[in-house]
């Protein structure tokens, strides 16, 4: 605004609103002029706060009617000289052929626009032709665009979609429900939550998505792509050759990265035919020796955490090649950091030897190994496994008796299958607690910075554990007391990581560290680093670098683990839309009134459930699916006569 007095009754601009000039011009400096606006309410404002559109006289805000005028002619005659400044009466004279309080109102409207004008209200100028053929062009597209998004959300509420029209909107959704954004026009539009489930849900009831679709990795900020880390040649290095004994790498019959093996050295027994001691080896996959710290598969295990193990495939913490070099059995002689462990017949680990080593591998499923329980060599190693395990339970060990289910998808389509109670499974179980402990007692023993894995007691007491062997192999068995199992697991201390030792109750060890899945787990192949170090002389990470390396495992893998857990109940959710319709029985394991909790114990899924009447925990209930929601990951059940 210029410092000449407003004139009294003028039409002024205010906050980009038409105003009239309702006092005189103040006096004084720092006064405020008195404003009538819009609403007939008046206002006092800053005389620096108005800019003059016309001098009046202004009697009501009501005179500034709408105008047609001659604009684009204006414009024609304006733009002719380049550059040149213009007033608002000019424009407003020459495109509505008169000044008066209503064409400056029109004129300025011209102005805000842009497409032919800019600048203030005693200083406009006229675009150049071709900023005015690219405005209008650009109004054209925005406008096609309106057009082209309201036909689309018109078939959204419809309920449809065109593949290949539709899909940049639909984009929007997907990176919605995978995470990588946070909000969504098209749920706004829609009256929806901008949730990503709520991204999934349309998705899916377009048909855009179908069921195999799992978004949770990548909605937790998981890769989903192996690692491309180029790795080294395996060091020349001096290795003990273990490859005359016979080692078995006992797993799951599609397992794809063998880790562990097992080999007996000896087993002594006295003439009642009691245990009295043995010797054996467990052979552990060398990661360390291609990937070092600092290394870049060092580096790539460290952002990834651990291998995410999915349903419908595995994403490998370390290159594909690692495994395919490293993976026990995978090659007729594997490189191996392998533990030679004494146990005595009360199954305490009296001697300990870590060697780089060369092992021959057999592999075996766990069904294989079962059927070879009985003989030697494996009858030998279940009986220190035997002892290794009385001797934790002893200490107070706690064993939770909850089903597990083997949760495979093949080209689309998932099976479920109750994990046995297999010996084969409690053997390998207890070796590679031995070996973790045995780890973290030469850690320990030689004050090394190490991965230390800790819990502290639960207050409640444990749940008795089945006696040896385990004569019920039936996928159908209830366990009896699986209410108490659930209960426990709610009780138990979180499990913590250290770089100092300290007891794990739960496993009712005085010292572990995880040590024996380095191909999967990034705080193993931590552990395998230090081990290497101290074998070989070189310098160990010290105390800075193992805390370092703790912190940033412990943010990551717990997001592994929920992307596992929420993948797998999508693909269960995915199972009972197969089969729909399915029915089974549940094991109801807690309640609240008519509203309880149960285990559908031959597909391990947890899932809430509606009583028609009051029962105590661990009943059976024969259930029914009803309905699922995938993008919620729900089911609902209804109970039905056995």
């Amino acid at each position: 605004m210029s410092d000449a007095p407003l004139p009294l009754h003028s039409l002024v601009l205010y906050k980009k609103r038409p105003a009239r000039l309702a006092q005189a011009e103040a006096r004084q400096q720092g006064e405020r002029l008195e404003i009538e606006l819009e609403d007939g309410n008046r206002a006092r404002v800053r005389p620096k706060d108005l800019a003059l559109l016309h001098p009046g006289p202004l009697h009501s805000l009501g005179e500034l009617h709408p105008l047609q005028g001659e604009v684009h002619l204006a414009w024609e005659m304006l733009s002719e000289a380049p550059g040149e400044s213009h007033s608002l009466q000019e424009l407003a004279e020459l495109a509505y052929g008169e000044f008066t309080p209503a064409s400056a109102w029109a004129a300025w409207g011209v102005v805000q626009d842009g497409l032919y004008f800019h600048g203030e209200p005693g200083d406009l100028h006229a675009h150049s032709p071709e900023e005015v053929a690219r405005q209008q062009a650009a109004r054209q597209a925005r406008l096609a665009e309106a057009q082209t998004w309201a036909a689309f959300i018109q078939r959204l509420q419809a309920g449809r979609t065109l593949p290949e029209e539709d899909r940049r909107y639909l984009r929007e959704l997907e990176d919605l429900a995978c995470g990588r954004r946070a909000d969504s026009r098209i749920l706004r539009e829609l009256g929806r939550a901008e949730r990503a489930e709520n991204a999934h849900a349309l998705l899916l009831e377009l048909g855009h998505w179908g069921p195999a679709v799992v978004p949770y990795p990548q909605r937790l900020g998981l890769p989903t792509h192996p690692p491309e880390a180029l790795l080294p040649e395996l060091p020349n290095e001096p290795r003990l050759d273990l490859t005359h004994l016979a080692a078995f790498a006992i797993d799951d019959r599609d397992n794809q990265d063998p880790d562990d093996a097992l080999s007996l050295v000896d087993c002594h027994f006295d003439p009642d035919g009691r245990l009295s001691g043995g010797r054996l080896w467990v052979h552990i996959a060398d990661a360390a020796a291609l990937a070092p710290p600092g290394s870049p598969a060092d580096l790539e295990g460290r952002a990834r955490g651990a291998t995410l193990y999915l349903p419908d495939g595995a994403v490998p913490m370390l290159p594909p090649a690692a495994i395919s070099l490293l993976g026990l059995g995978l090659q007729e002689i594997s490189p191996a950091l392998s533990f030679g462990l004494a146990l005595d017949a009360a199954g305490e680990i009296t001697e300990l030897d870590v060697q780089p080593s060369w092992v021959r591998v057999q592999r075996l499923s766990y069904e294989e190994a079962e059927e070879r329980l009985d003989e030697p060599p494996l009858r030998p190693l279940y009986a220190l496994a035997q002892a290794y395990q009385a001797r934790r339970l002893a200490a107070g060990a706690l064993a939770l008796d909850l089903p597990e289910a083997i949760l495979r998808v093949v080209d689309g389509q998932v099976s479920i299958r109750p994990l046995l109670r297999l010996r084969s499974r409690e053997l390998v179980r207890e070796a590679m607690l031995m070996a973790g402990e045995a780890a973290a007692r030469y850690a320990s023993q030689r004050r090394l910075p190490f991965p230390f894995a800790t819990q502290e007691a639960s207050a409640a007491p444990p749940p008795p554990l089945p006696a040896w062997p385990l004569e019920d192999q039936s996928a159908e068995r209830c366990p009896e007391d699986l209410a108490g199992s659930f209960a426990l697991r709610r009780t138990l201390k979180r499990g913590q990581v250290s770089s100092h030792p300290a007891p794990h109750a739960g496993l009712g060890l005085p010292a572990y560290s995880r040590a024996t899945s380095p191909l999967r787990r990034y705080l193993d192949l931590v552990a395998h680093q230090q081990l290497r170090a101290s074998l070989s002389g070189e310098t160990p990470l010290n105390e800075s670098e193992m805390l370092e390396r703790l912190g940033s495992s412990e943010a990551i893998t717990g997001v592994v683990a929920q992307a596992e857990s929420l993948s797998r109940r999508h693909w269960t959710l995915v199972y009972f839309l197969q089969n729909p319709g399915w029915r089974g029985q549940g094991v109801l394991v807690e309640k609240s009134g008519l509203s309880g909790r149960a285990i559908l114990p031959e597909l391990a899924f947890e899932t809430q459930v509606h009583l028609r009447r009051d029962l105590p925990l661990n009943s059976l209930l024969s259930l029914r699916v009803q309905s699922v929601n995938l993008a919620e990951l729900e089911a609902h059940f209804a109970e039905v006569a056995g």
